[in-house]
């Protein structure tokens, strides 16, 4: 029997882009894993731990190790709070060892979803086909701390029916940030005017991430401009038949 998932399904997910969320539980159980979801969950901590929080950002930490204990795998549609839980639970728990042990021993159980196809699952084919032409946005975290690059894009390449084209500015921050798009607004909107751009000269139909916040702030910025471009978590690129 395949290994049990546990899903972390991020705030953002939660909150705003359930589809997404739904998405990698389909994807997950069609190739055979069982997936669960643990009610207790809130937040991996990353918005406070970002602004600078650090003992609310260890807070919401205690939580999650305390309710993910004894999982198997633990797969997160983000990059964003991938990095948060694998890298820096480290930095915040120093002075705490029994938590900071916790940490180390969830930190290689902790996968982005793209991640846990290819190095757990071992598939790149998920039987997907989506008649789309859609360029992808590496988002920063995904890219920089997790070095999610050519994966996203071997799997959608087996998507029946889908048109990658590569944008010239796909590895440009969307400008989101977390709270660095509110405390630097107009910054955080020139730079997404910029990846709007990019997006539009690849001709695409649809942007898409492996992080919803990405792909949030993104949304906006082409519902501002009126643009017909819609954005996707790669989750319902790879759940689509």
């Amino acid at each position: 029997m395949a290994a049990r998932v546990s899903l972390f399904v991020t705030c953002i997910v939660d909150q705003l882009f359930p589809k997404a969320g739904m998405a990698v539980v389909e994807v997950l159980e069609r190739l055979g894993f069982p997936v669960d979801f643990p009610e207790q969950q809130t937040c991996c901590g990353q918005p406070a731990f970002n602004s600078g929080y650090r003992e609310e950002a260890r807070q919401v930490a205690r939580h999650f190790l305390d309710v993910f204990r004894g999982a198997e795998y633990i797969v997160v549609p983000s990059g964003s709070c991938t990095s948060m839980i694998a890298h820096h639970f480290a930095d915040i728990f120093q002075a705490e060892p029994q938590y900071l042990e916790q940490a180390r021993q969830l930190a290689p159980k902790v996968f982005e979803f793209s991640q846990f196809l290819l190095e757990v699952a071992g598939v790149e084919d998920v039987g997907a086909r989506l008649d789309e032409v859609v360029t992808y946005h590496d988002s920063c975290h995904a890219l920089r701390e997790l070095k999610v690059k050519d994966g996203p894009r071997r799997l959608l390449s087996h998507v029946r029916g889908l048109e990658l084209r590569e944008m010239d500015a796909a590895e440009e921050c969307c400008g989101f940030g977390g709270t660095f798009s509110v405390k630097f607004a107009e910054v955080s909107g020139g730079m997404a005017r910029n990846k709007i751009d990019s997006i539009v000269r690849t001709g695409a139909s649809a942007v898409v991430s492996v992080d919803s916040s990405c792909l949030m702030q993104l949304q906006g910025a082409l519902s501002r401009a009126g643009l017909p471009i819609r954005t996707l978590h790669l989750a319902e690129v790879l759940a689509s038949r």
